[in-house]
């Protein structure tokens, strides 16, 4: 027989709790956007960076908020794609796209995804600039482990963040170069997270005044840890937000990038520049960044046509320089060869093309 319940208890009492919904936020947008302070704020306010973390160095001493299981895995995803972390390549997208549908490597993200949101609690950040080549495997990762997936895109003009990965970063890259890698990253985020849930930050609105739009992010996707942060949490993001991180302002006159880029680029950032505002994320702007997307490839392709002949120069060249392989007649053993008739061993050299003068 069942006992009933005791007056102190009511039905409500007696039913399990619904477990806490899950959340992954994925913090994307070009490297020195200000995504280590959206990341860094979110987690400071209670959000789970999964451990272990990459470590601070001098180019970001307040730490990047990144996983190194993270940042491993992208590295090996891009080395096996052929793909570099900033490639200006529009092709790049179809290579790293391709791996999407490899059941493997989809098992293996969601393995790892739900490990952490059992073992950090439900609600996470994931955050890696190389993270925008692979939103596909991600994404599906998420809806496996039954996670709902908000996508952060933090925006930065153009001559600033080309201006701080100069000062930053090696500068033997060329501004050039820069541009375009920022141009075909941004375009292909925008477009990449269309019909999710998204939102787009400026860095300098995270500068003036870090509350508004984090605490927004709270609210449209729902995040726990931010919607009931302390006070002593909030305190400890104004620390960690510093507004003298504003050390580059760079315009078009400090960065020298052929006309045709700096106008598509220019373009592409005041498109972008207008998601932040309320009712800003409009078809209209979506369809201006789509031509954009397309006037950007078609400048790449006549480019690349111009250049064949360089790239096919450096090509021979290192043809060239590479040692040449050992013949089939090197690779036999001194005892072997020494049992083959010197007439035919001579008629293997001149086969390999290494007769003896």
């Amino acid at each position: 027989m069942v006992d009933a319940p005791t007056p102190s208890e009511s039905p409500a009492q007696l039913v399990d709790p619904a477990p806490p919904q899950r959340r992954v936020v994925f913090v994307v947008g070009s490297g020195r956007s200000g995504t280590s302070t959206m990341a860094g704020a979110l987690q400071t306010l209670g959000m789970t960076v999964p451990a272990p973390e990459v470590a601070a160095d001098d180019t970001n001493p307040k730490g990047f908020a990144e996983s190194q299981w993270v940042v491993d895995l992208h590295d090996e995803l891009l080395e096996r794609t052929n793909v570099s972390m900033a490639d200006a390549r529009p092709s790049a997208w179809f290579d790293t796209g391709r791996l999407n549908n490899f059941e493997p490597l989809r098992t293996r993200l969601h393995t790892w995804l739900e490990e952490q949101l059992v073992a950090g609690g439900p609600e996470l950040v994931v955050k890696d600039p190389r993270l925008a080549w692979f939103l596909g495997l991600w994404r599906s990762a998420a809806m496996r482990s039954e996670a709902e997936a908000g996508y952060v895109t933090m925006l930065r003009p153009v001559t600033e963040v080309v201006g701080s990965k100069q000062r930053v970063y090696d500068a033997r890259t060329s501004e050039v170069h820069r541009t375009a890698a920022w141009v075909n990253m941004m375009l292909h985020v925008e477009r990449s997270t269309r019909g999710s849930a998204r939102a787009f930050v400026r860095y300098h609105d995270m500068l003036d005044d870090w509350t508004v739009p984090v605490f927004g992010l709270g609210q449209r996707f729902d995040l726990d840890a931010v919607k009931s942060a302390s006070a002593n949490d909030i305190r400890q993001v104004h620390q960690f937000v510093d507004p003298s991180l504003r050390r580059v302002s760079l315009t078009w006159d400090d960065v020298e990038v052929p006309r045709r880029l700096r106008d598509i680029a220019q373009e592409t950032w005041e498109a972008l520049d207008k998601l932040p505002d309320e009712g800003g994320d409009t078809p209209q702007v979506q369809a201006t960044l789509d031509e954009l997307r397309a006037a950007y490839a078609e400048m790449y392709d006549e480019a690349q046509a111009l250049t064949r002949s360089t790239a096919d120069a450096s090509r021979r060249e290192g043809a060239r320089t590479q040692p040449a392989p050992p013949s089939a007649v090197d690779k036999v053993p001194h005892s072997v060869r020494a049992m083959v008739p010197p007439s035919v061993r001579r008629g293997l050299r001149r086969a390999a093309g290494r007769e003896r003068g």
